[in-house]
């Protein structure tokens, strides 16, 4: 299997590319490589590798930037989409995309099914909704979406690396307690991707994060807490709940935004292991790597 990856720089495209199954070859491309708003260079890229998979990894992932930059996050998130979607249908490539929670407002109480109605509050969100609808119908409903959130790795940027400098460097932190979700380790994630990717009969729109629920402060007490066992960190220092209120940001976030797996569980055959395991493995590799 020949396997195309967008957005390999990111956390997300790295995980796929050390996952890869055994003999799935990789075509990994950055965005100095593959710019996906340029609908002339993807047909031509794609006609040339003809690949028999395409994982979309590929966003504008600035939340509070995309205020600013509407169109700039619309066309890599929309346009963008549509022309990798629409690549891969010309190729008859099985399309696997990347979408998010920040589809929903955050309004419900429990867990948003893949059929739950999106109601974006934010330029990133309405963009990436867009995605979703365009992926759709250039494929004819035949794409795999996959929304996901809170993702973190060992590699890139992320919540987890920088609550891990700031607990390094400070006496004190304060981390937002009312925004509710389920971090989700990329790692995990990819593997996940590439088991779907082999269930061709698998279409729409999936759910995937690692399993439990956690506030922005409940995760940042559990990083002080594993990283300060494995040595990671050196003391442990004040870690203070705030409301969202009291950390206002341009970009307006769901307060609520658990995403329900089961439908993707019961496929895949297998649940997900918690997002706390999750991440004292995700810490241990960190340690290794450092």
């Amino acid at each position: 299997m020949k396997a195309l990856i967008t957005g390999a720089n990111g956390q997300l495209g790295w995980e796929l590319q050390r996952t890869r199954p055994e003999g799935c070859r990789i075509i990994a491309l950055n965005r100095t490589e593959l710019d996906i708003t340029d609908s002339a260079a993807v047909i031509s890229l794609f006609q040339q590798y003809q690949p028999d998979l395409v994982i979309n990894c590929a966003a504008y992932t600035g939340v509070d930037k995309a205020e600013s930059e509407k169109e700039k996050a619309f066309a890599v998130n929309g346009n963008g989409a549509a022309n990798i979607a629409g690549a891969a249908a010309d190729v008859r490539a099985r399309f696997i995309h990347i979408s998010t929670d920040f589809v929903f407002d955050g309004t419900k109480s429990q867990p948003y099914l893949p059929g739950d109605n999106p109601k974006p509050i934010s330029v990133y969100g309405s963009s990436k909704l867009q995605g979703e609808k365009s992926v759709l119908a250039e494929t004819a409903n035949k794409a795999l979406i996959l929304r996901t959130g809170w993702l973190y790795s060992s590699h890139g940027s992320n919540f987890v690396k920088m609550m891990l400098k700031f607990m390094a460097e400070r006496d004190e932190i304060s981390v937002v307690t009312d925004q509710v979700g389920t971090p989700t380790w990329a790692r995990d994630f990819a593997k996940a991707i590439y088991n779907l990717a082999d269930m061709p009969h698998v279409q729409g729109i999936y759910h995937w994060t690692d399993a439990g629920i956690a506030g922005w402060y409940d995760f940042a007490v559990a990083i002080q807490e594993e990283a300060f066992r494995l040595g990671l960190l050196k003391k442990n220092i004040a870690i203070k709940p705030i409301r969202t209120e009291d950390f206002p940001t341009p970009a307006k976030r769901p307060p609520y935004s658990v995403l329900d797996k089961t439908a993707t569980w019961q496929t895949l055959g297998y649940t997900a292991e918690h997002w706390r395991t999750s991440l004292r493995k995700m810490l241990e590799e960190l340690k290794e790597k450092d």
